[in-house]
């Protein structure tokens, strides 16, 4: 075990074991974070919202209206307004 430690110390390095399914859950956290992609969450009005589905978008592209390309290429044009919060919210005026 004193080996993981050091080996744990290692830049971009994320000791695994498939076979027991040793820290798997940091290695999917890291993934996330060098891909650098977001999950949006879809909540209809009055419903709660669907976190069996999210839709997957690269941080430096999560506007509103990627969103709505990613879902169907003109759904941007029917669109009215949204509700957007979390964590990860700009506001560009």
């Amino acid at each position: 075990m004193e080996e993981l430690e050091i080996i744990s110390q290692i830049p971009h390095y994320i000791p695994i074991c498939a076979y027991k399914e040793w820290n798997l859950d940091e290695l999917v956290e890291k993934c996330w974070e060098y891909l650098d992609l977001i999950r949006v969450y879809t909540k209809p009005k009055g419903a709660r919202p669907d976190y069996d589905m999210p839709v997957v978008l690269p941080r430096k592209r999560s506007t509103v209206g990627e969103f709505c390309n990613r879902i169907h290429r003109n759904m941007l044009k029917q669109f009215k307004h949204a509700n957007v919060w979390g964590s990860s919210v700009k506001h560009n005026p």
